[in-house]
């Protein structure tokens, strides 16, 4: 009996079915639309069991599937490595097309030009497209058509291109449902996969009060931040939507935004930052790299309890204030001397929001390192920090409850510390 032909998309990090740019162009395809996903073993293997953006992960796909069985279909799980799961899809369905939509990252620009070739090998059309971004690769360039490696005139540039264009469509994938094929897949248990269910929950995006963000954004206290960042990640929110929500509300936040565009844009010209300092002047700076030291901060006891506050959290949420990130960075590069690289390996593990290209780039901003007009002497006063945005500490006690009961004392004098570091990078820098 001849097999259905059919088209497949491919989802990974765009785990929703409303304004979906590759669903929406798969949808208008000749064929019915098997809906995939993969977990992949290369990524998993990694992951402890009860890793809490597995449980995101899975719990975004079973919302997908109850959609889906309404209209009497049903996503494809699988669980594998990826190329072999495909070559077992193409055994196993008469695949005419596959569409998906664009990945920036190294490992993922590697992984999907692998299965593009398997793909065309077999005589299947792939489709992919720009959806987690509003402009990707070159779309945003100086006159000369080479990257921008400052932010400013980045965000320039997009705001210019943005506005002249009237803002981003919008892709009413959801009209389009009726393509979809008609099956009904067995949905597996999160243990079927290999893991458990994590006690660490993302949070739902809160937008009520991004009216004030410019004003609250700093204070930690205050919990005044939007919690987007895990659904952007694993695209459960539009972007597009966002953006166009975002310029009509808040600028500031806008901004946020084409940051990430802007760490986006980096990683993808500039792959080779995932491992090395985006400033190659910086490769001389000698390290302390004390284990010790790197423990006391991992478990928030260094003696600075803005510092040990927000790695508390980090601990026991997945989620730290931006603010507080900026402050523990800049305290492990320069108050310890510890590589960024240490740092940034330890948000991976354990920020709900992980994302390559932002992780990195923000971690090389607070080492100084990055693509930063900043000087190396900027060095962050944990003790100033907390005077200035939890004066009250409020933040500090709900993450450190002995706090009043005679704190630790810090680990290092700051004024010590600063003047190591800056010392340190002087004689580091190449000429």
């Amino acid at each position: 009996m001849a097999k259905q032909k059919v088209t497949l998309f491919w989802f990974r990090r765009d785990l929703r079915l409303e304004d979906n740019t590759g669903l929406f162009h798969a949808l208008q395809s000749d064929f019915p639309v098997i809906p995939l996903f993969i977990f992949d073993d290369d990524i998993l293997e990694n992951l402890p069991q009860n890793d809490a953006r597995v449980s995101f992960i899975y719990d975004s796909l079973q919302k997908m599937n109850e959609q889906l069985q309404a209209i009497d279909s049903s996503i494809l799980i699988k669980k594998g490595k990826t190329i072999e799961v495909w070559k077992l899809l193409l055994d196993e369905y008469d695949v005419q097309q596959v569409f998906f939509n664009k990945d920036y990252e190294p490992f993922a620009i590697k992984r999907d030009l692998a299965i593009s070739s398997l793909l065309r090998d077999n005589n299947i059309e792939v489709f992919y497209f720009k959806d987690h971004v509003i402009f990707e690769e070159k779309e945003i360039t100086k006159a000369d058509g080479l990257p921008y490696t400052i932010y400013t005139p980045y965000k320039n540039k997009w705001l210019e291109k943005y506005h002249l264009s009237g803002g981003v469509s919008e892709y009413n994938s959801e009209s389009l449902f009726g393509n979809f094929a008609k099956n009904q897949f067995p949905f597996p248990g999160l243990n079927e996969i290999g893991f458990e269910r994590s006690a660490i929950k993302v949070l739902l995006p809160n937008l009520t009060q991004i009216a004030n963000y410019k004003e609250t954004r700093d204070f930690p206290a205050l919990d005044s931040t939007s919690y987007l960042s895990p659904h952007l990640r694993f695209g459960t929110v539009s972007i597009r939507k966002l953006v166009n929500w975002a310029n009509r509300k808040n600028q500031t936040f806008l901004s946020e935004l084409i940051w990430r565009e802007f760490f986006i844009q980096i990683l993808f010209s500039f792959p080779n930052v995932v491992n090395h300092n985006f400033k190659s002047a910086y490769d001389g700076i000698q390290w302390r790299n004390n284990e010790d030291d790197f423990k006391r901060w991992c478990s928030g006891t260094t003696g600075y309890p803005m510092v040990d506050a927000g790695m508390r959290q980090l601990n026991e949420t997945g989620y730290m204030h931006n603010r507080v990130r900026m402050v523990v960075a800049s305290f492990l590069c320069k108050h310890l001397l510890i590589n960024w690289q240490w740092g940034e390996a330890y948000f991976a593990e354990k920020l709900l929001d992980f994302e390559l290209a932002s992780n990195v780039g923000n971690w090389q901003w607070a080492a100084g390192t990055g693509c930063d007009v900043a000087p190396y002497f900027r060095v962050f006063n944990p003790e100033i920090q907390q005077k200035k945005f939890d004066e009250k500490g409020i933040y500090i006690r709900k993450w450190i409850p002995e706090f009043d009961l005679g704190y630790v004392e810090p680990m290092i004098d700051h004024a010590f510390a600063r003047d190591r570091a800056i010392a340190t990078y002087k004689k580091g820098i190449l000429k």
